[in-house]
């Protein structure tokens, strides 16, 4: 993900804001979500059945910037039969460039396209006995939506039309979630625990050396004191405060199965508890 806007300043711990809440995070729970279904046809990306063990919540990709029915279904049936709560990762229709390339889509064309993708997602998730709880943006459709009001109010009239109970998970201080909450929809604040933040909350650009953090110890110290403090280092040593009520980690970061179960136990040692936020 390319440069999205800056994170909020809010630091009063986890919580969920918004219209309806789907649960109330105590300050030691959190949730982890990780991007999931990101193959294509015969290539595959990450580990889905391993990581499916370890996170509470899976965004899966819905065809647009990955992901293809078969792929779909079977991670929806894995995620249904572990409890894991599924979310629309929703994004450009871009597979030649992962939905990392900005773009400008028409407002009433993103909405439809968004509406496309959580239909199809849910579609298999019901199948699997299981149903889509959130939608969140990829890629540069997520940075987009950071700081561009049209874009990320077309986005939130999508999820408001598909179904108003669902959350809308992003970056605190974000454009999408201020146009959830104003649309009475649940937004659900994240961070990163495998990105580099720079000194105003923001996450390093991925053309940056250093903006993706693959050391199982540096990423599991980052976590205990997101979730505990509600703070993360900067690149430059600043202490940037952030609140969140899901930590995020990216299923194509190497070694990410592995990650995965290093913070589950570095946080279950701390006696943090995984819990699925809606």
């Amino acid at each position: 993900m390319e440069d999205p806007p800056s994170a909020s300043h809010d630091v009063a711990g986890p919580r969920i804001r918004g219209g309806r809440l789907c649960h109330r995070l105590a300050m030691m729970q959190i949730d982890l979500n990780c991007d999931l279904g990101e193959g294509f046809g015969i290539w595959t990306l990450g580990e889905d059945d391993g990581l499916l063990d370890v996170v509470t919540s899976a965004n899966v990709a819905c065809g647009f910037h990955a992901g293809d029915p078969s792929i779909m279904r079977r991670v929806c049936r894995r995620a249904a039969d572990r409890g894991v709560r599924i979310g629309a990762q929703v994004g450009y229709r871009d597979l030649a460039g992962f939905g990392r390339r900005p773009m400008d889509v028409p407002p009433d064309g993103l909405t439809d396209e968004v509406i496309y993708q959580i239909g199809a997602l849910d579609a298999f998730a019901r199948i699997a006995g299981s149903r889509v709880s959130y939608v969140k943006p990829h890629g540069a459709l997520y940075n987009t939506c950071g700081t561009d009001t049209v874009q990320a109010e077309a986005v939130v009239r999508a999820v408001r039309a598909v179904d108003p109970t669902l959350a809308v998970l992003g970056l605190p201080g974000s454009e999408l979630l201020r146009a959830a909450e104003e649309a009475g929809l649940t937004s659900v604040p994240e961070a990163f625990a495998d990105r580099s933040y720079d000194s105003t909350g923001r996450l390093v650009s991925r053309r940056q050396e250093g903006s993706v953090i693959s050391d199982p110890k540096a990423v599991v110290a980052r976590c205990l004191r997101l979730v505990i403090e509600g703070f993360v280092t900067a690149r430059d040593g600043t202490q940037v405060p952030v609140s969140a009520a899901s930590l995020c980690l990216h299923g194509d970061t190497p070694g990410a199965l592995r990650l995965a179960r290093r913070v589950r136990d570095g946080l279950a040692q701390a006696g943090v508890e995984l819990v699925p936020f809606c």
